[in-house]
């Protein structure tokens, strides 16, 4: 009787512990998700900052691209407004009208040689392009620890202890179609 006893203290302590591994496990897997969405929401923010400084250079030598450049602007606004509220589905179709707005605008800024000659145009340009390019490698990188969550949170055994400790999914930071279609060439040079 006192080794079935053992035996079965020995299983709920073999229990418990891996209980406590799979929750550690998942609370990592959480933190690891926001510090990814945090790095993200870092490069928007100096991205929001750069855009006012490349609107008004842009400004000083395009008189009449002022579309253009409220397009811009009004997309910036948008994805300041989607970060803030932390929707990703507004964030991904604002990214992608801020995205085609600053493809539109470097397309036109070439029809302006003292533009492109500017010194700030193309230290915030390059400046922009790299911000650009950091926020699609985190845009990467998070949507690898949301799929990696989502699927802990989906697994036997672990689906049971993530609903009982009440973790959620988190949701991928996807972007809109246009985002991924091909770029119509004619239409960018034909501004």
């Amino acid at each position: 009787m006192i080794i079935v006893g053992f035996v079965l203290l020995g299983l709920l302590a073999i229990a418990i512990v891996y209980t406590i591994l799979i929750y550690n496990r998942l609370v990592n897997l959480k933190h690891d998700t926001a510090k990814a969405w945090s790095n993200i929401d870092v490069l928007l923010k100096q991205r929001h900052d750069e855009l006012p400084k490349l609107v008004e250079t842009c400004k000083q030598f395009m008189r009449h691209e002022k579309d253009t450049l409220e397009a811009v602007m009004q997309a910036r606004s948008s994805v300041f407004s989607a970060r803030a509220n932390h929707d990703l589905s507004a964030l991904g179709n604002a990214e992608t009208q801020l995205r085609q707005g600053l493809v539109h605008l470097f397309a036109v800024a070439e029809a302006y040689p003292d533009l492109k000659a500017s010194a700030s145009f193309r230290s915030l340009e390059a400046r922009i392009t790299s911000l650009e390019n950091a926020i699609a490698d985190r845009r990467e990188f998070y949507n690898d620890c949301v799929n990696a969550n989502n699927i802990r949170l989906e697994e036997f055994p672990d689906l049971f202890i993530a609903r009982f400790f009440g973790f959620e999914p988190f949701d991928l930071l996807e972007y809109a179609e246009e985002e991924t279609a091909n770029v119509d060439l004619r239409e960018l040079f034909r501004a």
